[in-house]
């Protein structure tokens, strides 16, 4: 539901876990750890007084919607603002977790944006959007950020679905600009932005520096100076995207930082300028114009964009000063603002990609709350690659600025000249190995699934087509929690499936993935392995029992896996066929009676782990026998292997993390329609919906999609009885 933003300062309805009672007694008592002053870089502490303020703080306590009011504050007034939020994005990240670093630097612009444009007419468009806790808690949603990304909670990022005052949804990098070219249009289209009729609407744009490395930011920029179109652009530069910004662009950005020349010439241009008339302020630009060459304003100068800047962009007053300079141009103007990633939180400023996204941590110590005890898939995935560029010298890697967040990291530190982390630009990622590919080199493509479609033309046009051996290493395939819709990892299977010549695996453990992974460098085209977020669900069958007691079925199934596991080989051929994980001898082994199991549950990645929880509930709860198989590879399907299946059993029930629409189940379908079989099982599968899937913790999303194992078990026993 909507909240009614522009009308009435509402707090959002049907948000869950938002502990009112919880929140009123802490608001005014945020505990103040290894913080620094909102306006000074030095670290110092101070006791804070909302006295002077206590009217517009005691509205943003209350989920009031504070922004219009901004525009009447006093400076002290907007100071106070600033730490109140930056005190309420420290607590609650640390609690629920999230991106802590962007969103800390980030407060002085945003506040200082709704200081001076009304959202209302000005719609604000941020990039990503990770950066926008701030705005959140401006606009009436100070109580409900408890629930931040969890389930039924507040999105992560900007969502309409929660408030008129968060515009487009964001989540994916660098669709702001050409955001901001369509409001443009529109605002012009409709009398809205004209030097005639006086209207000046238009759009507000906040982008990061790590975005500018995308190429659509190019396509954007281009039509915008050759269109003159109205729009301020907020340039937040933190100098860190998620990992450290590499490539040209990084370089011409940080050219006013390392440039003391540019500096010394900018002060003194200042002080010229502030004693001139009025009127002869031009001479100055004229000066300016003779040091472009050190200055990053060239490149958006030549674009036809107004640039000014750099500014500190963590300093309010210079902040809003800038912006009202700006406010009544027609033209498109770019304001360099510079940041402190981490900005009033020691521990996390200056880091790279630690304090990006963050799982809940302890303020004080900065130390994570929860121990992790199993081996993640990327830190599977990352350990053997590099044991395989070892022994491989024609072993390359290439990641999309995220060379921590794909497991690369020990590749770039170890190969460097064996890595390549090409910034934010998945189609540029793919292209350029598939050429690699074709002198003789094996690349490995590591992206997650939800960027992996940024690239989608490329897989075809130029790695299918041409048949190349690229290994696309597809991490946070599936459901991964709290990021939400626009970061789900489902639709990887549905469009790769549609193409020649690619082939599909999905590991069930890790082991398994490491396997793969080492018979990869086999294929003579391209291949996509797929590998879910945190944990695969067999090992965590396995881990979880792994002290059961000896005579329990959950004891059982571990032997019997453990017993497969060590069985696995490193033949390529081996990896599309295939694999038995429960069936009629294991069950005839734990009753020592002859079962004839006419249920088969067939699981795809993830799904395996998940079909063995399923097969304890149907056994515990509903005395149902079930057998269980691997398929290991959706593309090509073994069909001589399959055949047996499909007239063995009456009910045959599909899981896997993905869409039902062009899934498992699907492909399965399809064969055994053309199989020539007097006999044809029953096949349903269990995948996900036809929908955008919301964020929350993965456990409570399978919970609400009836994924859980309790809840297929109850299926798949009315299914089979009736």
């Amino acid at each position: 539901m909507e909240s009614n933003f522009f009308n009435s300062p509402q707090t959002l309805p049907n948000i869950a876990n938002a502990k009112e009672d919880s929140i009123n007694a802490k608001s005014n008592d945020f505990t103040q750890f290894n913080r620094v002053d909102s306006t000074q870089c030095n670290e110092t502490t101070h006791t804070k007084s909302y006295e002077s303020t206590q009217n517009i703080t005691q509205k943003l306590l209350n989920s009031e919607n504070i922004a219009p009011l901004l525009q009447n504050a006093t400076s002290k007034e907007l100071q106070e603002i600033a730490q109140i939020i930056r005190d309420r994005i420290l607590q609650v990240v640390s609690k629920n977790g999230g991106h802590l670093s962007s969103t800390l630097g980030a407060v002085e612009l945003i506040i200082g944006m709704h200081a001076v444009f009304p959202c209302e007419q000005n719609p604000f468009i941020f990039d990503v959007s990770h950066q926008a806790y701030a705005h959140k808690l401006l606009t009436g949603r100070f109580k409900d950020f408890e629930s931040l990304r969890q389930f039924q909670g507040l999105s992560g990022f900007i969502a309409p679905s929660e408030s008129a005052a968060d515009y487009f949804i964001a989540g994916h990098s660098s669709t702001s600009l050409s955001l901001g070219v369509g409001v443009a249009k529109a605002k012009i289209l409709s009398g809205k932005n004209s030097q005639k009729s006086g209207q000046n609407e238009k759009p507000i744009i906040m982008i990061g520096d790590g975005a500018m490395s995308a190429g659509l930011v190019y396509e954007a920029l281009n039509e915008i100076g050759e269109r003159k179109l109205p729009m301020v652009i907020v340039l937040n530069d933190n100098e860190m995207s998620i990992a450290k910004p590499i490539g040209a662009i990084s370089k011409i950005l940080s050219k006013s930082v390392t440039s003391p020349l540019y500096q010394t010439f900018k002060q003194k241009i200042k002080k010229i300028v502030d004693k001139m008339p009025d009127g002869t302020a031009f001479i100055a630009k004229r000066f300016e114009e003779s040091f472009k060459l050190i200055s990053p304003g060239l490149l958006f100068e030549e674009f036809g964009l107004d640039y000014i800047g750099p500014i500190d962009g963590n300093n309010l007053d210079e902040v809003i000063k800038t912006l009202k300079s700006v406010k009544n141009l027609h033209t498109p103007v770019i304001i360099h603002a510079q940041t402190i990633k981490g900005k009033g939180y020691k521990i996390a400023e200056g880091k790279y990609e630690k304090w990006h996204g963050v799982a809940p941590f302890d303020i004080e110590s900065g130390k994570a709350l929860s121990s992790v005890t199993l081996i993640s898939p990327t830190a599977t995935f990352s350990n053997t690659l590099l044991k395989m560029a070892s022994l491989d010298s024609k072993i390359v890697g290439v990641t999309a600025a995220m060379p921590s967040g794909t497991g690369l990291d020990k590749l770039m530190d170890t190969f460097p000249e064996r890595f390549f982390d090409v910034a934010i630009a998945e189609q540029h990622a793919v292209t350029s190995m598939a050429a690699m590919a074709r002198e003789g080199f094996k690349p490995y493509i590591a992206i997650y699934s939800t960027f992996l479609q940024r690239a989608f033309d490329q897989i075809v046009h130029d790695v299918c087509i041409m048949n190349l051996p690229c290994v696309f290493c597809i991490d946070r395939a599936g459901l991964v929690g709290e990021d939400g819709e626009t970061h789900q990892g489902l639709l990887d299977i549905s469009y790769l499936k549609a193409l020649p010549n690619i082939a599909l695996l999905a590991p069930r453990s890790n082991k398994m993935l490491e396997s793969m992974l080492e018979s990869s460098v086999a294929t003579k085209g391209p291949l996509a392995i797929r590998y879910p977020r945190g944990k695969f669900l067999y090992d965590y069958f396995l881990h979880t029992y792994e002290n059961a007691n000896i005579d329990s079925l959950e004891y059982q199934i571990l032997q019997y896996l453990q017993n497969l596991d060590s069985k696995i080989s490193n033949n390529f051929n081996e990896m599309f066929k295939p694999e038995m994980i429960i069936d009629s001898k294991f069950w005839e082994n734990f009753t020592h009676n002859n079962i004839d199991s006419k249920i088969l549950i067939v699981g795809y990645g993830n799904g395996v782990g998940r079909g063995i929880f399923t097969i304890l509930e149907l056994q515990k709860n509903h005395n149902i026998k079930a057998n269980l198989l691997d398929l290991k590879s959706i593309k090509p399907l073994d069909s001589n292997a399959l055949k047996p299946y499909f007239s063995s059993y009456d009910f045959i029930f599909v899981l896997s993390d993905s869409y039902k629409i062009n899934g498992v189940g699907e492909a399965l379908l399809s064969l055994a329609n053309e199989l020539d079989s007097k006999k044809v099982s029953k096949i349903i599968t269990f995948e996900i919906k036809d929908a955008f899937i919301k964020h929350g913790k993965t456990e409570l999303i399978e919970q609400s999609l009836g994924l859980d194992s309790k809840t297929l078990a109850k299926n798949i026993a009315n299914f089979s009885c009736n």
